[in-house]
């Protein structure tokens, strides 16, 4: 099983954070360091980060760049390059994970593959009340929890199901695409140097997805795992998105797709500047 690099990306949400980090704090896989990728976020995410810091067995760095608008694959290609280890898990600063979250990531990571996890979206009355506690003790991934606290009973339910053989089975079955997601995805390292990160040019809107239409070019196929390994999605608005940066991300992706581009001039190495 390898060891991990979480890089968590974030953006001036020090209270999702604190929740989120709470639970990395007891995962059940203890080989791993985190590396909070930081949108330019101000003087309270740090404090929270060099609280954990002082609990935390493994290590906590904060990659920070001043706040230019929304640059988040600039700041996770940098948080890439601070990685330290040979396998990469990427979720978000509002995305809880439970406590085989990463044994399940490093169990299933396999050569030639990246994972495709799965997000239960909260609702904003579940999510303000949702406690420390309730992560401490595991409690908020159970479907009662959830219920009894205003989560309408849907199909995200199947996600919660604690049983090795129906999620492995339901991950066979679904005709959910397996993506590359931001909020829950891993791969080796290696692949995503090899395509150069993140695209620099993308805001908003299907910039991870991108990255593994690359991953698949490269011949890296893609693994269903949203029900063996989910993460609770805390509720929150979208100030950021807007319908002309969407738009190009449209067209970068399509071009990706049609074009079998495995390496985008606008990543790590940004190969349009030199």
């Amino acid at each position: 099983m390898p060891s991990i690099s979480v890089i968590i990306s974030t953006y001036n949400k020090p209270h999702f954070l604190e929740k989120v980090l709470t639970g990395y704090l007891y995962q059940s896989f203890k080989d791993f360091e985190i590396i909070i990728a930081d949108d330019g976020s101000s003087d309270e995410t740090k404090k929270i980060i060099e609280n954990f810091n002082k609990i935390f067995q493994q290590e906590i760095h904060h990659v920070w760049h001043e706040d230019n608008g929304f640059q988040k694959c600039r700041i996770l290609n940098a948080a890439i390059i601070k990685s330290s280890n040979d396998y990469l898990v990427f979720s978000d600063g509002d995305c809880i994970p439970n406590s085989k979250f990463l044994n399940t990531h490093s169990r299933l990571a396999t050569k030639g593959y990246f994972l495709s996890g799965g997000h239960f979206p909260i609702n904003e009355k579940v999510s303000n009340r949702l406690s420390i506690d309730d992560i401490k003790t595991q409690i908020c991934f159970t479907k009662k929890f959830l219920f009894q606290r205003g989560q309408p009973i849907g199909k995200n339910y199947f996600k919660l199901i604690n049983n090795v053989l129906l999620s492995n089975l339901f991950d066979k079955i679904t005709p959910t695409r397996s993506t590359f997601n931001g909020n829950n995805s891993s791969a080796w390292r290696s692949d995503v140097i090899h395509v150069n990160g993140f695209d620099q040019r993308m805001e908003y809107g299907g910039l991870d997805c991108e990255l593994g239409y690359r991953l698949n070019n490269l011949g890296i196929k893609s693994m269903q795992i949203r029900n063996r390994t989910t993460v609770l999605h805390l509720y929150h608005t979208r100030p950021y998105k807007n319908s002309k940066a969407i738009e190009i991300n449209r067209q970068i992706r399509q071009a990706t797709k049609r074009d079998k581009i495995t390496r985008t001039n606008y990543g790590i190495a940004n190969d349009a500047k030199s």
